[in-house]
Protein backbone atom coordinates (compact mmCIF):
# COMPACT_ATOMS: atom_id res chain seq x y z
CA UNK A 1 0.00 0.00 0.00
CA UNK A 2 1.43 3.37 -0.98
CA UNK A 3 2.35 5.70 1.86
CA UNK A 4 1.99 9.47 1.76
CA UNK A 5 4.44 10.91 -0.74
CA UNK A 6 5.09 7.62 -2.54
CA UNK A 7 4.35 7.39 -6.26
CA UNK A 8 0.95 6.17 -7.35
CA UNK A 9 -0.54 5.14 -10.67
CA UNK A 10 -2.17 8.11 -12.36
CA UNK A 11 -5.89 7.82 -13.03
CA UNK A 12 -5.32 8.53 -16.72
CA UNK A 13 -2.45 6.02 -16.78
CA UNK A 14 -4.66 3.37 -15.23
CA UNK A 15 -7.43 3.95 -17.78
CA UNK A 16 -4.92 4.10 -20.63
CA UNK A 17 -3.44 0.75 -19.62
CA UNK A 18 -6.88 -0.86 -19.80
CA UNK A 19 -7.61 0.72 -23.17
CA UNK A 20 -4.20 -0.38 -24.45
CA UNK A 21 -5.23 -3.97 -23.68
CA UNK A 22 -8.34 -3.40 -25.80
CA UNK A 23 -10.83 -3.22 -22.95
CA UNK A 24 -13.73 -1.28 -24.42
CA UNK A 25 -16.66 -1.94 -22.09
CA UNK A 26 -16.66 -0.90 -18.43
CA UNK A 27 -19.31 -1.09 -15.75
CA UNK A 28 -19.45 -0.82 -12.00
CA UNK A 29 -20.66 0.83 -8.83
CA UNK A 30 -18.43 3.73 -7.73
CA UNK A 31 -15.83 3.64 -4.99
CA UNK A 32 -13.93 6.75 -3.87
CA UNK A 33 -10.68 4.83 -4.28
CA UNK A 34 -11.41 4.15 -7.96
CA UNK A 35 -13.02 7.54 -8.61
CA UNK A 36 -10.13 8.63 -10.80
CA UNK A 37 -10.29 5.81 -13.39
CA UNK A 38 -14.10 5.85 -13.34
CA UNK A 39 -14.01 9.59 -14.06
CA UNK A 40 -11.62 9.14 -16.97
CA UNK A 41 -13.51 6.20 -18.44
CA UNK A 42 -16.84 7.98 -18.03
CA UNK A 43 -15.50 10.73 -20.25
CA UNK A 44 -15.51 8.29 -23.16
CA UNK A 45 -19.14 8.15 -24.22
CA UNK A 46 -20.57 4.66 -24.30
CA UNK A 47 -17.67 3.03 -22.48
CA UNK A 48 -18.71 3.15 -18.82
CA UNK A 49 -22.11 1.82 -17.78
CA UNK A 50 -23.27 2.86 -14.28
CA UNK A 51 -24.85 -0.30 -12.88
CA UNK A 52 -27.45 -0.48 -10.14
CA UNK A 53 -25.39 -3.06 -8.25
CA UNK A 54 -22.18 -5.03 -8.62
CA UNK A 55 -23.85 -8.23 -9.77
CA UNK A 56 -25.61 -6.36 -12.56
CA UNK A 57 -22.30 -4.74 -13.53
CA UNK A 58 -20.66 -8.14 -13.89
CA UNK A 59 -23.57 -9.54 -15.88
CA UNK A 60 -23.52 -6.54 -18.23
CA UNK A 61 -19.79 -6.95 -18.71
CA UNK A 62 -20.28 -10.65 -19.42
CA UNK A 63 -22.90 -9.80 -22.02
CA UNK A 64 -20.55 -7.36 -23.69
CA UNK A 65 -17.78 -9.97 -23.63
CA UNK A 66 -20.01 -12.51 -25.34
CA UNK A 67 -20.67 -9.86 -27.99
CA UNK A 68 -16.93 -9.80 -28.68
CA UNK A 69 -15.82 -6.85 -26.51
CA UNK A 70 -13.16 -7.20 -23.85
CA UNK A 71 -14.82 -5.98 -20.63
CA UNK A 72 -13.94 -4.87 -17.11
CA UNK A 73 -15.86 -4.20 -13.91
CA UNK A 74 -14.77 -1.59 -11.33
CA UNK A 75 -16.16 -2.06 -7.81
CA UNK A 76 -15.23 -1.91 -4.13
CA UNK A 77 -14.89 -5.13 -2.17
CA UNK A 78 -17.91 -4.29 0.00
CA UNK A 79 -19.95 -5.11 -3.11
CA UNK A 80 -18.49 -8.58 -3.60
CA UNK A 81 -21.55 -10.06 -1.93
CA UNK A 82 -23.70 -8.69 -4.74
CA UNK A 83 -21.22 -10.10 -7.24
CA UNK A 84 -20.98 -13.70 -6.00
CA UNK A 85 -24.07 -15.12 -7.69
CA UNK A 86 -23.28 -14.04 -11.27
CA UNK A 87 -19.59 -14.74 -10.61
CA UNK A 88 -20.18 -18.36 -9.63
CA UNK A 89 -23.24 -19.34 -11.66
CA UNK A 90 -22.63 -17.25 -14.78
CA UNK A 91 -19.07 -16.08 -15.37
CA UNK A 92 -17.29 -19.12 -13.92
CA UNK A 93 -19.90 -21.65 -15.01
CA UNK A 94 -19.92 -20.45 -18.63
CA UNK A 95 -16.20 -19.55 -18.67
CA UNK A 96 -16.69 -15.88 -19.58
CA UNK A 97 -13.42 -13.98 -19.00
CA UNK A 98 -14.04 -10.57 -17.42
CA UNK A 99 -11.52 -8.38 -15.60
CA UNK A 100 -12.80 -7.43 -12.13
CA UNK A 101 -11.04 -4.43 -10.58
CA UNK A 102 -11.69 -4.44 -6.81
CA UNK A 103 -10.70 -1.69 -4.40
CA UNK A 104 -9.66 -3.04 -1.00
CA UNK A 105 -11.76 -1.35 1.67
CA UNK A 106 -10.98 -2.47 5.21
CA UNK A 107 -7.47 -3.64 4.28
CA UNK A 108 -5.09 -3.72 6.05
CA UNK A 109 -7.33 -4.54 8.99
CA UNK A 110 -8.14 -1.60 11.27
CA UNK A 111 -7.47 1.07 8.65
CA UNK A 112 -11.04 1.77 7.54
CA UNK A 113 -14.60 2.14 8.79
CA UNK A 114 -15.78 -0.83 10.90
CA UNK A 115 -18.38 -2.08 8.41
CA UNK A 116 -15.56 -2.86 5.95
CA UNK A 117 -13.50 -5.01 8.32
CA UNK A 118 -14.95 -8.44 7.48
CA UNK A 119 -14.67 -8.05 3.72
CA UNK A 120 -11.29 -6.36 4.05
CA UNK A 121 -9.67 -9.36 5.67
CA UNK A 122 -11.40 -11.93 3.45
CA UNK A 123 -11.23 -10.49 -0.08
CA UNK A 124 -8.06 -12.29 -1.14
CA UNK A 125 -9.26 -15.58 0.35
CA UNK A 126 -12.64 -15.10 -1.38
CA UNK A 127 -10.88 -14.98 -4.75
CA UNK A 128 -8.99 -18.16 -3.89
CA UNK A 129 -12.16 -19.84 -2.62
CA UNK A 130 -13.86 -19.43 -5.99
CA UNK A 131 -10.73 -20.29 -7.96
CA UNK A 132 -10.34 -16.82 -9.47
CA UNK A 133 -6.72 -15.79 -10.08
CA UNK A 134 -5.80 -12.41 -8.64
CA UNK A 135 -3.06 -9.82 -8.25
CA UNK A 136 -2.50 -7.36 -5.41
CA UNK A 137 -1.62 -4.22 -7.34
CA UNK A 138 1.44 -2.21 -6.36
CA UNK A 139 1.65 1.57 -6.99
CA UNK A 140 3.54 1.34 -10.28
CA UNK A 141 2.66 1.09 -13.95
CA UNK A 142 4.97 -1.92 -14.19
CA UNK A 143 2.83 -3.76 -11.63
CA UNK A 144 -0.32 -2.80 -13.53
CA UNK A 145 1.04 -3.97 -16.88
CA UNK A 146 2.18 -7.28 -15.37
CA UNK A 147 -1.23 -7.82 -13.79
CA UNK A 148 -3.04 -7.12 -17.05
CA UNK A 149 -0.72 -9.58 -18.82
CA UNK A 150 -1.71 -12.24 -16.29
CA UNK A 151 -5.36 -11.34 -16.84
CA UNK A 152 -4.85 -12.03 -20.56
CA UNK A 153 -3.38 -15.42 -19.71
CA UNK A 154 -6.41 -16.22 -17.55
CA UNK A 155 -8.63 -15.13 -20.43
CA UNK A 156 -7.25 -17.91 -22.62
CA UNK A 157 -8.52 -20.37 -20.01
CA UNK A 158 -11.92 -18.68 -19.88
CA UNK A 159 -11.35 -17.36 -16.37
CA UNK A 160 -12.19 -13.97 -14.86
CA UNK A 161 -9.40 -12.11 -13.05
CA UNK A 162 -9.38 -10.06 -9.85
CA UNK A 163 -7.18 -6.97 -9.82
CA UNK A 164 -7.06 -5.95 -6.13
CA UNK A 165 -6.35 -2.26 -5.59
CA UNK A 166 -5.20 -1.10 -2.12
CA UNK A 167 -5.80 2.41 -0.85
CA UNK A 168 -3.40 4.97 -2.30
CA UNK A 169 -2.39 2.81 -5.25
CA UNK A 170 -4.29 4.79 -7.88
CA UNK A 171 -4.41 8.57 -8.08
CA UNK A 172 -7.64 10.39 -7.31
CA UNK A 173 -9.23 12.61 -9.93
CA UNK A 174 -12.19 14.87 -10.33
CA UNK A 175 -15.31 12.82 -11.06
CA UNK A 176 -17.08 13.05 -14.36
CA UNK A 177 -19.45 16.04 -14.33
CA UNK A 178 -22.97 15.18 -13.27
CA UNK A 179 -25.84 16.47 -15.36
CA UNK A 180 -28.87 16.99 -13.13
CA UNK A 181 -32.39 16.79 -14.36
CA UNK A 182 -34.33 19.79 -15.69
CA UNK A 183 -34.84 21.58 -12.37
CA UNK A 184 -34.64 25.35 -12.62
CA UNK A 185 -35.44 26.33 -9.03
CA UNK A 186 -32.88 26.01 -6.23
CA UNK A 187 -32.84 22.64 -4.49
CA UNK A 188 -32.43 22.13 -0.76
CA UNK A 189 -29.43 20.47 0.82
CA UNK A 190 -29.51 16.97 2.25
CA UNK A 191 -29.20 18.42 5.76
CA UNK A 192 -32.15 20.76 5.27
CA UNK A 193 -34.41 17.94 4.10
CA UNK A 194 -33.33 15.64 6.92
CA UNK A 195 -33.99 18.33 9.51
CA UNK A 196 -37.48 18.84 8.07
CA UNK A 197 -38.24 15.12 8.10
CA UNK A 198 -36.74 14.58 11.57
CA UNK A 199 -38.88 17.33 13.08
CA UNK A 200 -42.04 15.53 11.92
CA UNK A 201 -41.15 11.94 12.87
CA UNK A 202 -39.84 12.27 16.40
CA UNK A 203 -41.89 9.26 17.51
CA UNK A 204 -40.91 7.04 14.57
CA UNK A 205 -38.34 4.30 14.19
CA UNK A 206 -36.01 5.74 11.54
CA UNK A 207 -33.64 3.80 9.31
CA UNK A 208 -31.10 5.84 7.34
CA UNK A 209 -29.14 4.53 4.39
CA UNK A 210 -25.38 4.28 4.16
CA UNK A 211 -23.11 7.23 3.36
CA UNK A 212 -23.90 10.90 3.88
CA UNK A 213 -27.57 10.32 4.70
CA UNK A 214 -26.76 8.54 7.96
CA UNK A 215 -24.10 11.13 8.73
CA UNK A 216 -26.53 13.99 8.17
CA UNK A 217 -29.22 12.38 10.32
CA UNK A 218 -26.73 11.77 13.13
CA UNK A 219 -25.62 15.41 13.00
CA UNK A 220 -29.14 16.81 12.80
CA UNK A 221 -31.13 14.71 15.25
CA UNK A 222 -29.29 11.89 16.96
CA UNK A 223 -31.59 9.77 19.14
CA UNK A 224 -31.95 6.10 20.10
CA UNK A 225 -34.81 5.65 17.64
CA UNK A 226 -32.45 6.21 14.70
CA UNK A 227 -30.64 3.27 13.14
CA UNK A 228 -27.64 4.44 11.12
CA UNK A 229 -26.93 1.79 8.48
CA UNK A 230 -23.20 2.17 7.86
CA UNK A 231 -22.92 -0.48 5.16
CA UNK A 232 -25.25 -2.86 3.28
CA UNK A 233 -26.01 -0.29 0.62
CA UNK A 234 -29.51 -0.64 -0.80
CA UNK A 235 -30.97 -2.56 2.14
CA UNK A 236 -32.33 0.20 4.39
CA UNK A 237 -35.82 -0.30 2.96
CA UNK A 238 -35.74 -4.04 3.68
CA UNK A 239 -34.64 -3.30 7.24
CA UNK A 240 -37.54 -0.91 7.62
CA UNK A 241 -39.96 -3.39 6.09
CA UNK A 242 -39.04 -6.09 8.58
CA UNK A 243 -39.58 -3.75 11.50
CA UNK A 244 -42.81 -2.32 10.09
CA UNK A 245 -44.30 -5.79 9.68
CA UNK A 246 -43.42 -6.86 13.23
CA UNK A 247 -44.35 -3.56 14.83
CA UNK A 248 -47.56 -2.37 13.14
CA UNK A 249 -48.15 -0.10 16.16
CA UNK A 250 -45.04 1.97 15.36
CA UNK A 251 -44.40 4.40 12.51
CA UNK A 252 -41.34 3.34 10.53
CA UNK A 253 -39.51 5.81 8.31
CA UNK A 254 -36.75 4.90 5.84
CA UNK A 255 -34.42 7.66 4.68
CA UNK A 256 -33.02 6.42 1.38
CA UNK A 257 -30.81 7.74 -1.39
CA UNK A 258 -31.42 7.44 -5.11
CA UNK A 259 -28.37 5.26 -5.72
CA UNK A 260 -29.17 3.05 -2.74
CA UNK A 261 -32.84 2.65 -3.68
CA UNK A 262 -31.92 1.76 -7.26
CA UNK A 263 -29.34 -0.80 -6.11
CA UNK A 264 -32.02 -3.18 -4.81
CA UNK A 265 -35.13 -1.78 -6.42
CA UNK A 266 -37.03 -5.06 -6.11
CA UNK A 267 -37.60 -4.40 -2.41
CA UNK A 268 -40.10 -1.72 -3.40
CA UNK A 269 -42.21 -4.44 -4.99
CA UNK A 270 -42.09 -6.46 -1.77
CA UNK A 271 -43.15 -3.40 0.21
CA UNK A 272 -46.03 -2.74 -2.17
CA UNK A 273 -47.12 -6.36 -2.08
CA UNK A 274 -47.16 -6.62 1.72
CA UNK A 275 -48.42 -3.04 2.12
CA UNK A 276 -47.49 -2.17 5.73
CA UNK A 277 -49.67 0.83 6.57
CA UNK A 278 -47.07 2.25 8.96
CA UNK A 279 -44.16 2.54 6.51
CA UNK A 280 -42.94 5.82 4.98
CA UNK A 281 -40.17 5.68 2.39
CA UNK A 282 -38.33 8.98 1.81
CA UNK A 283 -35.94 9.09 -1.15
CA UNK A 284 -33.38 11.91 -1.20
CA UNK A 285 -32.45 12.18 -4.86
CA UNK A 286 -29.36 14.19 -5.79
CA UNK A 287 -28.64 12.22 -8.95
CA UNK A 288 -25.24 11.10 -7.67
CA UNK A 289 -23.31 8.69 -5.50
CA UNK A 290 -22.44 11.51 -3.11
CA UNK A 291 -19.97 9.84 -0.77
CA UNK A 292 -17.79 8.25 -3.47
CA UNK A 293 -17.15 11.33 -5.61
CA UNK A 294 -20.56 12.39 -6.98
CA UNK A 295 -20.55 10.03 -9.93
CA UNK A 296 -24.00 10.17 -11.60
CA UNK A 297 -26.69 7.62 -10.86
CA UNK A 298 -29.45 6.85 -13.36
CA UNK A 299 -32.19 8.58 -11.36
CA UNK A 300 -32.62 11.33 -13.96
CA UNK A 301 -34.89 8.96 -15.91
CA UNK A 302 -36.80 7.67 -12.87
CA UNK A 303 -40.30 8.88 -11.99
CA UNK A 304 -40.38 7.90 -8.32
CA UNK A 305 -44.13 8.35 -7.68
CA UNK A 306 -45.10 6.34 -10.76
CA UNK A 307 -42.58 3.68 -9.83
CA UNK A 308 -43.89 3.47 -6.27
CA UNK A 309 -47.53 3.27 -7.32
CA UNK A 310 -46.71 0.62 -9.90
CA UNK A 311 -44.99 -1.38 -7.15
CA UNK A 312 -48.10 -1.19 -4.98
CA UNK A 313 -47.47 1.77 -2.66
CA UNK A 314 -50.76 3.35 -1.62
CA UNK A 315 -49.59 6.92 -2.20
CA UNK A 316 -46.53 8.78 -3.47
CA UNK A 317 -45.41 12.37 -3.96
CA UNK A 318 -42.44 14.09 -5.51
CA UNK A 319 -40.90 17.39 -4.43
CA UNK A 320 -38.76 18.69 -7.28
CA UNK A 321 -37.29 21.58 -5.31
CA UNK A 322 -38.19 20.98 -1.67
CA UNK A 323 -40.91 23.63 -1.48
CA UNK A 324 -43.65 21.02 -1.27
CA UNK A 325 -41.86 18.75 1.19
CA UNK A 326 -43.73 19.79 4.33
CA UNK A 327 -47.10 19.36 2.65
CA UNK A 328 -46.13 15.97 1.22
CA UNK A 329 -44.88 14.76 4.59
CA UNK A 330 -48.04 15.91 6.35
CA UNK A 331 -50.11 13.86 3.90
CA UNK A 332 -47.81 10.84 4.06
CA UNK A 333 -47.91 10.80 7.85
CA UNK A 334 -51.70 10.91 8.04
CA UNK A 335 -52.63 8.56 5.19
CA UNK A 336 -52.21 4.77 5.39
CA UNK A 337 -49.03 3.51 3.81
CA UNK A 338 -46.86 2.40 2.43
CA UNK A 339 -46.15 5.90 1.15
CA UNK A 340 -43.21 7.36 -0.70
CA UNK A 341 -41.95 10.93 -0.72
CA UNK A 342 -39.16 11.68 -3.20
CA UNK A 343 -37.37 15.01 -2.93
CA UNK A 344 -34.68 16.40 -5.15
CA UNK A 345 -31.67 17.71 -3.26
CA UNK A 346 -28.61 19.47 -4.57
CA UNK A 347 -25.60 17.35 -5.43
CA UNK A 348 -22.91 19.76 -4.25
CA UNK A 349 -22.40 19.57 -0.48
CA UNK A 350 -19.73 21.56 1.33
CA UNK A 351 -20.52 20.25 4.81
CA UNK A 352 -19.45 16.68 5.54
CA UNK A 353 -21.01 15.54 8.83
CA UNK A 354 -19.19 13.10 11.14
CA UNK A 355 -19.65 9.36 10.85
CA UNK A 356 -21.95 7.93 13.53
CA UNK A 357 -19.47 5.07 13.99
CA UNK A 358 -16.83 7.60 15.06
CA UNK A 359 -18.93 8.27 18.16
CA UNK A 360 -20.93 5.08 18.67
CA UNK A 361 -19.83 1.46 18.09
CA UNK A 362 -22.01 -0.32 15.54
CA UNK A 363 -23.31 -2.89 18.07
CA UNK A 364 -24.12 0.05 20.37
CA UNK A 365 -26.22 1.70 17.66
CA UNK A 366 -28.16 -1.55 17.30
CA UNK A 367 -28.56 -2.13 21.02
CA UNK A 368 -29.99 1.28 21.87
CA UNK A 369 -32.31 1.12 18.84
CA UNK A 370 -33.64 -2.27 19.95
CA UNK A 371 -34.09 -1.00 23.51
CA UNK A 372 -36.03 2.01 22.29
CA UNK A 373 -38.28 -0.19 20.15
CA UNK A 374 -38.94 -2.52 23.07
CA UNK A 375 -39.72 0.35 25.43
CA UNK A 376 -42.35 1.79 23.09
CA UNK A 377 -44.25 -1.39 22.36
CA UNK A 378 -48.02 -0.93 22.20
CA UNK A 379 -49.42 -0.05 25.59
CA UNK A 380 -46.14 1.46 26.77
CA UNK A 381 -44.86 -1.86 28.14
CA UNK A 382 -41.19 -2.66 27.84
CA UNK A 383 -39.96 -6.19 27.26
Amino acid sequence: MAALGEPVIGAAEFAAALLAQDYRFFSGVPCSRLAGPVSVLSGHEGRYVPAANEGAALAAAAGARMAGTRSAVLIQNSGLGNLVNPLTSLVLAYEIPVLIVVSLRGWPEGTDEPQHSVMGRTTESTARLYGVPSTLLEPSTASLKAALARAREAETAGKPYFLLVPKGTVEAAEPAPNTPGPHETPMPSRAEVIRTVSARVTDAAVYSTTGYTSRALFAAADRPGNFYMQGSMGHALALGLGTALRRPDRRVVVLDGDGAALMHLGTMSTVGHLAPANLLHVVLDNGTYGSTGSQPTTSATVDWPKLARAAGYRAAWTCPDGSELSTALDKALTEPGPCLVAVRIRAAETDVPPRPSAHLPLPGIRARFEQELAATRAGGRSE
